[in-house]
């Protein structure tokens, strides 16, 4: 029996040929170059710990990834899988109401931040924004008063600006 071969099989085994050889001229480890993305990125922090200097961290928009916010002076990092960046911003302005009836303490503040200093996937990152941070605290009650020490302690940042990366 002969076989008769089409030419589009030629021409698809030809591609295919020269995709494996391009593919194996590649170095291990080596990744195409990343063009610059920039965009609008959401980050919101949440934290159910008074004394903790760390909190959860989601980051939504250019990139989406999870990881932690550790504070610092006189910048935070936010470190991802893939890398780390910080993360400065500013005192915040805003409110402050401490109930003594009920023992909660609500504080909510608004401020900006910038963003600098990447590591890993994150190298180059820049950009800044504005953030928001809401608190509330229960705190003990001793001899019918209020006291400073946290019995439950809730903490949401939310963080929105452009990034270049």
């Amino acid at each position: 029996m002969k076989r008769i071969i089409s030419l589009a099989t030629v021409a698809t085994a030809a591609v295919a040929t020269v995709a494996v050889a391009l593919w194996l001229a590649v170095p291990a480890g080596a990744s195409p170059a990343r063009s610059a993305v920039s965009g609008t990125e959401h980050f919101q922090l949440m934290s159910t710990s008074a004394t903790s200097n760390t909190a959860s961290v989601i980051a939504t928009g250019v990139f989406t990834a999870g990881g932690v916010a550790r504070s610092g002076t006189p910048a935070g990092t936010f470190v991802f899988p893939a890398g780390s960046f910080k993360v400065a911003h500013s005192k915040g302005t805003g409110t402050q109401t401490f109930n003594r009836k009920t023992c909660l303490l609500t504080v909510n503040l608004k401020g900006t931040y910038k963003i600098f200093g990447g590591t890993g996937r994150y190298a180059g990152i820049s950009g800044s924004g504005k953030f928001q941070l809401s608190s509330l605290v229960v705190t003990a009650r001793a001899a019918g008063k209020c006291t400073m020490r946290p019995l439950a302690f809730q903490q949401i940042g939310k963080f929105s600006g452009p990034v270049s990366l």
